[in-house]
């Protein structure tokens, strides 16, 4: 295949500057700026969301028509044919596991759920009041104190391993998180279990009272892992790859990811749904909202609704509507049964409503999933530490990715608008 060029003229600059264009597998073809500082330039993208920062295999997006594939595989298939575990080992090894494979990864999560009880004693300095992000970002980032001896980032197999042991004990961390704050004893995994069922019996269970985990709020549970397993390059997972270009323990790497998820324009989104639902408060108040969201004068908006990168319908919104419904009728809706029935009549609305209909402003998987984990009945402090157990394989995948390969330390570049030279006044 003949190598494209593309040619950019810059005025008053004599000869065009021509640099490559590398062809994609899926989405648009990117040009190569790499040349063009050699000239006296650097491109302007604030977001970088123009900027292809890195070539990866792992996860592609096509917002425009709803598309999400991992390693090829549509997000629909995987939720209805896989578990959050056989994503974990295709997101990392990039294929689909044979029986014996998923099996044998299956047995190493396993067995890597549990965490020294060194760092039980972490949690002792933190306030029963602390944000679970505050203290999962740290006792992340304090994993690589446990683990040194396996931190060779040139060893594949070591990355491996790191990966499983991450994956593994996030959920355990997460729940031990919620615990904390309720002043309950944390609970140990249970190697009988799966590893959607292992979180919620941590997260519910006690040491006076094991708690029957529903099968249906389990695969629930899984799904909403599955779901947000990896989504492009996101700030999170971008910050893991900036992180790990500096050469950091992997550890780090994903306590930074944590750190990133945690702001409220990428990780909060499902949180600030309850909190509309509740603001909302009943569904005699819910007409008036709706045309606060439709005045172009109101500041307000729904959250939930529409996504910045799916300008369609959100391909996972789709399966979390479903899995939604059967929570509601697993647990019933007399816990909250107000708060539900608003979702649903906005959903509704949302669904039918020609304004909503016309910009695209579907419900999102934040939307479903929010609803999803106020029925499971967990707090919304802890909406974002399930994301961030969920995207955990996402971001490990990611920096093995990175790892695997040549690789340049991240530095973007400025556009510097400062006073000019000046001496200082004598």
């Amino acid at each position: 295949m003949k190598e494209r060029k593309a040619q950019l003229k810059i005025e008053g600059h004599g000869e065009p500057v021509e640099l490559p264009v590398y062809p994609s597998s899926l989405g648009p073809d990117v040009i190569d700026v790499r040349s063009l500082v050699k000239s006296g330039f650097f491109t302007y993208d604030p977001g970088f969301l123009s900027t292809a920062a890195c070539d990866s295999d792992i996860t592609f997006i096509n917002g425009s028509d709803g598309v999400l594939l991992y390693r090829g595989y549509p997000i629909e298939q995987l939720a209805e044919h896989s578990s959050f575990l056989e994503t974990c080992y295709l997101l990392l090894r990039g294929e689909l596991p044979s029986v014996e494979e998923r099996l044998e990864f299956e047995n190493n999560i396993r067995y890597h759920t549990m965490v020294d009880q060194q760092i039980h004693l972490f949690f002792n300095g933190f306030p029963r009041t602390s944000h679970p992000m505050s203290m999962l970002v740290s006792v992340v980032g304090a994993l690589s104190a446990f683990y040194h001896d396996n931190l060779d980032i040139a060893d594949p197999e070591q990355r491996m391993l790191v990966a499983r042991r991450i994956i593994a004990k996030m959920p355990t961390l997460a729940a031990m998180c919620y615990k904390h704050g309720l002043g309950q004893p944390f609970m140990y995994p249970r190697n009988s279990l799966g590893f959607a069922e292992n979180f919620l019996h941590m997260m519910f269970g006690t040491p006076c009272e094991e708690k029957e985990i529903s099968p249906v709020l389990a695969r629930a549970m899984d799904l909403i892992f599955l779901l947000h397993a990896d989504h492009e390059q996101n700030a999170s997972t971008s910050t893991v790859r900036i992180a790990g270009s500096t050469g950091a323990n992997p550890y780090s790497c994903a306590a930074a990811g944590i750190a990133a998820l945690w702001g409220p324009a990428h990780g909060g989104a499902n949180e600030a749904v309850l909190q509309m639902l509740n603001e909302i408060g009943s569904e005699s108040r819910i007409d008036d909202f709706i045309r606060r969201a439709k005045d172009p004068n109101d500041p307000y908006r729904l959250m939930g609704f529409g996504h910045r990168v799916y300008k369609n319908f959100d391909p996972r919104a789709k399966v979390m509507r479903k899995v939604c419904n059967q929570v509601l009728e697993e647990v019933g809706e007399t816990a909250d049964g107000t708060l539900f029935r608003i979702a649903r009549r906005l959903e509704q609305i949302a669904l039918e409503d020609e304004y909503f209909i016309r910009r695209k402003l579907y419900p999102n998987v934040d939307f479903y999933s929010g609803i999803i984990l106020k029925a499971l009945g967990i707090p919304t402090s802890m909406f974002t530490v399930i994301f961030a157990s969920g995207r955990t394989p996402g971001w490990m995948a990611n920096w093995n990715e990175m790892m695997s390969g040549p690789y340049k330390i991240g530095r973007p570049r400025q556009l510097y608008r400062g006073p000019v030279k000046r001496d200082y006044p004598g």
